[in-house]
């Protein structure tokens, strides 16, 4: 039997937008998903579905922490969407 999620549970879109989030600001520095990656310690696949458009792929704050870190912003610049 299917689990039934609550709507108002779902964070879809919030992982989507952090994943916007975070190519900006990468490209910002002026880092390539390599270069992230690998200053982070996870693969480039990896770095590249979390910032795929339209893929939800979820992030620990572990690593939400490290990606603010060398991209020398706040973690929260990457909580922050746009309405």
């Amino acid at each position: 039997m299917a689990e039934q999620r609550n709507p108002e549970f779902d964070n879809t879109q919030k992982f989507i937008e952090l994943g916007y989030n975070i190519a900006y600001y990468r490209k910002h520095a002026g880092l390539t998903q390599e270069q992230l990656a690998e200053r982070v310690g996870i693969s480039r696949q990896h770095m590249g579905a979390i910032e795929a458009p339209n893929i939800c792929r979820p992030i620990s704050l572990d690593l939400l922490f490290n990606i603010a870190a060398v991209l020398s912003i706040d973690p929260a610049r990457l909580l922050t969407f746009r309405e």
